[in-house]
């Protein structure tokens, strides 16, 4: 397929997605953001577009796979189950000297939009060396959890392809009235409840992490899950007005149903607040266009100051730089964890 027939591909496609969740009140075509809604409605329009409420929390049943030792931490490959038919693989990374009698705060690593690579390359076994951040944070003394999204890593299909099984999972939510974000927040939900569970884990300190999907999937689970108390998003924060703008093919879980006559995404990570969340951005980067990034970062500050809670949010735009992890932005990072998972 051409890139300009992918383009009309997907604009008829979440043209027509609203139209099929009309049960849950959303309109039939996709309008620009009006008047802002109050946080409280906005999150009930964002729950019905994404698919309505997710099952309770649950024993997710873990399978260890395989031990790798490495310098300074741990590797456990291993499995678990989001639902009684669908396993996630993922790796979890248990520094040297954590313990159950000595246990740690954990981050959840979320890949970026890589097929291939998927959980391996934050957990520093494949991929870009600036993405090991799993493994950089478990030498900090972090435990650290690096699981595949669906369509990643171990989750690709042995029929479609890469974008194209993206896109068929995507239109298989989309018909059940629900959507690859719905998907998404539900597996990292699951991941929480896998942490949660084990000793070496201090549970009431958990944060999350992720770089470019990583980072949508980070800040739209955020809002569902309070027990993460830390986020970190970065370079990504695209508005469905500068992905139109700019007729942006961007990836699948960035698209909730009907949502935009309600909002944008930067009101989906307002919604974290008053938990601390930073966010990093390279000021060239065109998948997240800076003219909205910065319209979308007031949107966040502005329902921080609301909550009481202005110093539990910061962002860094960093010149002269594109879609990436520099080293400010990774110092920005790991400081933000150990102000706000170690103190």
């Amino acid at each position: 397929m051409t890139d300009s027939a992918r383009r009309l591909f997907l604009r008829k496609t979440l043209a027509g997605t609203s139209s099929v969740v009309m049960a849950g009140g959303l309109a039939s075509r996709p309008t620009e953001a009006g008047e802002a809604l109050p946080p409280t409605r906005f999150r009930k329009k964002l729950l019905e577009g994404l698919g309505g409420p997710w099952p309770e929390n649950q024993d997710v049943r873990v399978r260890l796979r395989e031990t790798i030792k490495k310098d300074g931490y741990t590797i456990e490959s291993l499995d678990y189950h989001v639902d009684p038919d669908d396993q996630v693989p993922a790796m979890l990374l248990i520094p040297d000297g954590v313990s159950p009698q000595r246990p740690a705060p954990a981050v959840i690593c979320l890949h970026q939009h890589q097929f291939r690579f998927g959980k391996h390359e934050p957990a520093g076994l494949d991929g870009a060396p600036m993405h090991h951040t799993g493994a950089a944070l478990a030498r900090k003394g972090y435990v650290v959890l690096c699981p595949d999204m669906l369509c990643f890593g171990e989750r690709r299909d042995q029929k479609l392809k890469d974008g194209n099984y993206e896109r068929f999972e995507f239109l298989r939510y989309i018909v059940d009235g629900k959507c690859l974000a719905w998907k998404n927040i539900l597996d990292i939900r699951r991941a929480v409840d896998l942490l949660v569970q084990r000793p070496e884990v201090q549970s009431d300190r958990l944060g999350c992490y992720g770089h470019s999907m990583g980072s949508t999937n980070t800040y739209m689970v955020g809002p569902w899950e309070p027990r993460l108390k830390c986020l970190v998003c970065n370079c990504c924060l695209p508005t469905y007005k500068a992905i139109h703008r700019e007729h942006m093919l961007h990836c699948f879980p960035n698209f909730v149903p009907g949502l935009l006559q309600y909002g944008d995404t930067p009101d989906i990570a307002a919604l974290i607040a008053p938990r601390p969340l930073h966010m990093n951005f390279g000021e060239l980067d065109g998948g997240s266009p800076i003219d909205e990034v910065r319209n979308g970062l007031k949107k966040i500050t502005a329902a921080y100051a609301a909550a009481d809670a202005p110093q539990n949010f910061s962002y860094f735009i960093e010149n002269n730089t594109g879609h990436v992890l520099s080293p400010a932005m990774w110092q920005r990072t790991h400081t933000w964890f150990d102000r706000h998972l170690r103190s």
